[in-house]
C-alpha cells in the first residue's frame, strides 16, 4: 500500500481530534442529523459517489447476512470509495413488523467508519439518518438524469422515505408543477405536509391523492418507499402505466405487479450484483427481469438513459454502501470541524 500525501495528510488530520488505534468517535441519530450535510451536498455526494460507481471505482462486495425470522434480514455493507476516501461498513436490519407491533421503525442500523492508512475504526455513528439522507439522494439523481423534464411525481409511502423524497426531488427535477402524495394510513399525509410541506417551493402543488390510481394517472414519474416483503402485493397494476412514465421501486418488487418491471422498456439498477442476491433470496419470485445497466453508469455517460419520450422505465435502485460511506463521511468531517460527539476509549 501506498502512503500517499493525501491519504497522510488526511490521517494527520483526523489525529488533531481522535488518536487512531486508541479512539474512536461516537456519533447518535440527533449528532449527525445536527452535524449532516444539507441536501444539495448530499445530492452532490451521491452525484459523484455514482459516478465513481459507474466507472468501477469502488470496492464493494454485494450484501452478506442473516436471517433469524423468515421476514427479516439483517445486512452488512461494506464499502470502499477511493475519490472520497471513505471506507465502513453499514450493519442494518428490516423488520417489516415493527411499526404495527412495537411501533418503532421496520429499521435501525449502525455504521463504522475506518481510517484508510491503519484499518482502526474512526467513527460509530447511527447509520439510519445516514439511509435517510442517501436514499431520496439516490432516487433524485436518477431522476435528473432519466425524466429531467418531469412535471409531475408521485410518492407512494409518507413515512421517513416519502418526505425525504418529496423534499430532495424539488432539487432536481426542476420543471415540476405537481408533486402526488399517498399512504394507506392517510395521517401520514398529513404529517408529510407538515414536517416537509415548507421545503417544497411555492409554484408546486403538493397534493394528497384519494388512492394510488390517481397518482399513476397524474404523474410522469413515481416512486414507492412501502414495505419490503418477498412477496409481490400489486398495490399498482401493469395497466395503470402509460408510455414515458418513469419509476422508481425502493422497496424491491413489493408494491407494483411484476409484469411492470418485467416488461419495461428499459429495467436499470443500482447494483446488478445485489439484485441477483436479493433473487437469491426470494424477492423476486416471478424472477429478476432483465436489467440493461446499472444507473451509475448512465450518471457516468458509459451508457445511454430515456432514448425516446415512450419508453416506460424502471429504475430500482435499492440502497448500496458506497453511498453510505460517502454520506457518513460528510458527517464524520463536519462532526470533527464542530467538536460534536464524544471520544470513545477502544
Amino acid at each position: 500500500m501506498a502512503y500517499t500525501p493525501e491519504l497522510l495528510a488526511e490521517k494527520k488530520r483526523i489525529e488533531q481530534h481522535v488518536k487512531i488505534g486508541s479512539e474512536a468517535l461516537y456519533l447518535t441519530k440527533a449528532e449527525c442529523m445536527e452535524n449532516g450535510p444539507t441536501v444539495e451536498d448530499t445530492i452532490a455526494a451521491v452525484r459523484k459517489t455514482f459516478i465513481a460507481h459507474g466507472k468501477k471505482e469502488y470496492e464493494m462486495p454485494a450484501k452478506i447476512g442473516v436471517h433469524p425470522h423468515d421476514d427479516v434480514f439483517y445486512h452488512a455493507m461494506p464499502a470502499y470509495v477511493p475519490g472520497q476516501m471513505a471506507m465502513g461498513c453499514k450493519w442494518i436490519e428490516c423488520y417489516p413488523r415493527n411499526p404495527k407491533d412495537w411501533g418503532l421503525p421496520q429499521t435501525s442500523s449502525v455504521l463504522v467508519l475506518n481510517e484508510l492508512i491503519t484499518g482502526y475504526p474512526m467513527a460509530i455513528m447511527d447509520g439510519a439518518w445516514v439511509t435517510a439522507m442517501r436514499t431520496p439522494a439516490v432516487t433524485a439523481v436518477a431522476a435528473e438524469a432519466l425524466c429531467p423534464d418531469a412535471e409531475s411525481f408521485g410518492m407512494f409511502g409518507c413515512g421517513v422515505q416519502g418526505q425525504g423524497h418529496v423534499r430532495f426531488i424539488v432539487k432536481t427535477l426542476k420543471k415540476l408543477k405537481k408533486i402526488y402524495i399517498y399512504d394507506s394510513y392517510a395521517p401520514m399525509m398529513d404529517k408529510l405536509i407538515e414536517n416537509v410541506g415548507a421545503e417544497v417551493p411555492s409554484h408546486i402543488q403538493l397534493i394528497k391523492a384519494a388512492d394510488p390510481k390517481e397518482v399513476v394517472d397524474n404523474c410522469e414519474a413515481l416512486c414507492s418507499a412501502t414495505k419490503i416483503t418477498r412477496e409481490t402485493y400489486n398495490i399498482v397494476r401493469k395497466d395503470w402505466i402509460r408510455p414515458g412514465q418513469t419509476i422508481f421501486p425502493m422497496d424491491l418488487n413489493s408494491f407494483w405487479e411484476a409484469s411492470i418491471q418485467r416488461d419495461a422498456h428499459k429495467y436499470i439498477v443500482d447494483s446488478i450484483d445485489e439484485h441477483e442476491l436479493f433473487a437469491s433470496m426470494g424477492y423476486f419470485p416471478e424472477g429478476l427481469p432483465h436489467i440493461v445497466c446499472e444507473t451509475g453508469e448512465i450518471i457516468a455517460g458509459l451508457k445511454e438513459g430515456r432514448t425516446s419520450k415512450d419508453e416506460i422505465i424502471v429504475c430500482s435502485n435499492i440502497g448500496i454502501s458506497v453511498f453510505d460511506m460517502a454520506v457518513a463521511k460528510l458527517i464524520f468531517d463536519r462532526a470533527l470541524e464542530n467538536g460534536a460527539g464524544r471520544i470513545l476509549p477502544l
